[in-house]
């Protein structure tokens, strides 16, 4: 008998399994996704990158990419990225140290976290016509300046679709982005090291200089490769807003894919698989800053 209760179908070992199994089909459906339409997609990339017209194994299309106008597209992108992950890890950072250890009231947090969950998934050709709409030449705020305060931010040498015009518009979505990612962070430090920190004399600046940020470093370090992650690979925004005026590389990218004059899909392979690498590093660099931060703040 106790043979065959081991055995049994219904014994707590063979449920547990079955439960165990039946739980992956969860997953199921966010595998096949990631599969299809990342995995594969990134390996046609990769592949592609080291293929000719043929289909023959090549490195030129390597070689291509120090090409100097394809250097200065990355070098653009690269510079639009980090400032854009500076500026919005900066001011991210303030709004959440504010709602989260600040003296405002605590009925703020909710909407602006909500707000930040959606203003940080607002990008695209919406977000390049709201700007348009609003700092362009006729938009509403340029007109309001013109007309109430008498001061025009294209005398004064402001372009929307300039460098500093792209890096504007990628705050809309780098700065909630911070907010969301670096406010349990800053969750995480507890009273009790600010109370011990002012107990022994620290001021408040003191606390914060050799208590609290050297905590948070790998927090905010990692926040700000994921933001510069975040906006190199960013097209439809540049494209709608700038269109070939600025030769970023997902731009570049785009011309030598789809364009008419400048079509070379082989080097917007190598494009893609330059763009794979940097992206992939900072992401990279991201977990594992953000692998470190935990352990301080658990």
């Amino acid at each position: 008998m106790s043979v065959i209760s081991q055995h049994s179908p219904t014994s707590p070992a063979v449920s547990e399994r079955k439960r165990l199994s039946l739980d992956w089909l969860g997953v199921v459906p966010f595998m096949l996704f990631a599969v299809m339409f990342l995995v594969l997609p990134t390996v046609y990339l990769v592949a592609g990158a080291f293929q000719d017209a043929q289909g023959n194994l090549t490195l030129a299309n390597l070689a291509n990419l120090f090409q100097p106008q394809i250097l200065d597209a990355y070098w653009i992108s690269i510079k639009i990225s980090l400032a854009s992950a500076l500026l919005g890890a900066a001011i991210g950072f303030c709004i959440a140290a504010a709602i989260t250890l600040g003296g405002l009231p605590r009925w703020i947090r909710a909407p602006m976290i909500t707000f930040s969950g959606v203003a940080s998934n607002f990008a695209g050709v919406p977000l390049a016509y709201a700007f348009l709409f609003t700092l362009g030449r006729t938009g509403l705020v340029t007109y309001l300046l013109v007309n109430i305060f008498g001061f025009n931010l294209y005398s004064h040498g402001f372009n929307l679709l300039s460098f500093w015009g792209l890096t504007i518009t990628y705050l809309y979505f780098q700065i909630p982005l911070m907010v969301l990612i670096i406010t349990p962070a800053l969750d995480g430090l507890k009273k009790e090291w600010k109370e011990a920190a002012l107990i022994l004399g620290a001021t408040g600046p003191q606390y914060w200089r050799m208590v609290a940020f050297p905590i948070l470093w790998p927090a905010l370090l990692g926040t700000m490769l994921l933001l510069f992650a975040n906006s190199f690979g960013a097209i439809a925004t540049a494209y709608a807003l700038t269109g070939s005026s600025l030769s970023i590389v997902p731009i570049v990218l785009y011309a030598q894919i789809r364009g008419d004059v400048l079509q070379d899909p082989q080097l917007g392979y190598a494009l893609a698989f330059g763009m794979i690498i940097i992206t992939g590093v900072s992401n990279g660099l991201y977990i594992w800053m953000r692998a470190r931060s935990e352990r301080w703040l658990k």
